[in-house]
């Protein structure tokens, strides 16, 4: 499956359909390449390692008591240091990051994520390296 985003639920946008278009793209044409034998060298990418999903804070009764904040909203993959504004509670009072590393949000403030407890994902940027690969069969 690929999943390209974000957009809201039940949307169809334009220019995330012809992301999806260039990715599948792109994967049929790896396919095709590898059945033919072509060889493809070691590399290494950039990839986002899920840590953990992060809640809203919440009250005794478990209502949410503070929103995404504006400088967080949108930064989807974007690092996030501690201190660095994180909530905003209906009294206007910032709540900072107080994590002990950089890490990058993604699925921030995502409508189907509500439900499910989810105000956010923490992920940390790590290399992972491939070695080379070819087809051996014919």
């Amino acid at each position: 499956g690929v999943e390209v985003g974000p957009q809201p639920q039940g949307v169809a946008r334009a220019d995330i359909l012809d992301k999806m278009r260039k990715i599948v793209k792109h994967g049929l044409d790896f396919v095709q390449l590898f059945n033919e034998g072509k060889e493809f060298p070691p590399c290494t990418i950039e990839v986002f390692k899920i840590m953990e999903k992060v809640d809203y804070p919440r009250n005794k009764d478990g209502e949410i008591i503070a929103i995404i904040h504006p400088k967080l909203q949108d930064q989807d993959w974007q690092p996030l240091n501690k201190g660095d504004p994180l909530f905003l509670t209906l009294d206007g009072e910032v709540i900072p990051y107080q994590g002990d590393c950089t890490v990058y949000p993604t699925f921030i403030n995502e409508a189907a994520y509500y439900e499910k407890k989810q105000a956010f994902v923490k992920t940390e940027k790590i290399q992972l390296t491939a070695r080379p690969l070819r087809c051996s069969g014919s």
